[in-house]
């Protein structure tokens, strides 16, 4: 579904990507791990065309999509849910939940999704007219996931859904991810927390200073003597 190939992407001088390559087959949670500054969210980031690569491919569902706007990216199937959530703060949860379908005309199965958001959200049913800034965390993170839902997507990008939340969001936020994935969606997940990603995951890539530095199925990485060192506290 989603291949990037021999990457590059720089910040003025300096190389943050360097040469990456992996992918996402249809139906896969595959997770980035890696320290702070490792490059993750600049690789989603360069995937949903915010950022440009220097070089290199990136091809979803078989096209290029290197030269592809942002804006139609969306159109395209790929949502991204960005770190720190990003959601619009002044205005209410059902505009964001709105927004997140500006591209869609099918108001009827707007409707429809918007039912399924809110059974996979309740706590936004309850907060439908509430300002989005006024939400706990937790919640901001339900509603940047809601939100990126509502566009029906067919890969989601989520970048550190569980930054910033207290055990218990952060349990309940990655059954959510798990339940979205069983339903059909594939997912590319960044996240610090790498033993939880990895308990999710079908398969991950290990991030240092913009380089794979080991790749493979989740459970062989959760086993990995290096990776549990570095990564999983041992």
């Amino acid at each position: 579904m989603l291949r990037v190939e021999d990457i590059n992407v720089f910040y003025g001088k300096i190389h943050a990507i360097h040469d990456l390559s992996f992918h996402v087959k249809e139906g896969e949670i595959v997770t980035l791990i890696g320290a702070n500054g490792a490059g993750k969210s600049t690789i989603l980031k360069t995937i949903s065309r915010l950022m440009d690569p220097s070089s290199g491919i990136i091809k979803f569902r078989g096209e290029d999509i290197k030269k592809v706007p942002p804006h139609q990216i969306i159109d395209m199937g790929m949502a991204h849910v960005p770190e720190g959530r990003r959601v619009f703060s002044k205005m209410t949860v059902y505009e964001n939940l709105e927004m997140g379908a500006y591209i869609r005309k099918d108001k009827r199965e707007i409707l429809e999704d918007l039912e399924m958001v809110y059974k996979r959200f309740p706590r936004l049913k309850e907060r439908l007219k509430q300002p989005a800034g006024t939400l706990s965390g937790g919640e901001q993170q339900m509603l940047a996931m809601g939100r990126a839902l509502m566009s029906r997507p067919k890969i989601l990008l989520m970048d550190e859904p569980s930054m910033g939340l207290a055990p218990l969001l952060v349990d309940e936020i990655f059954d959510i991810i798990e339940k979205l994935n069983q339903a059909g969606t594939t997912i590319l997940l960044v996240e610090q927390n790498a033993h939880k990603a990895l308990k999710v995951a079908d398969r991950g890539y290990v991030l240092e200073t913009g380089k794979i530095i080991a790749e493979g199925k989740a459970s062989d990485l959760l086993e990995d003597d290096s990776v549990r060192m570095a990564y999983l506290g041992g």
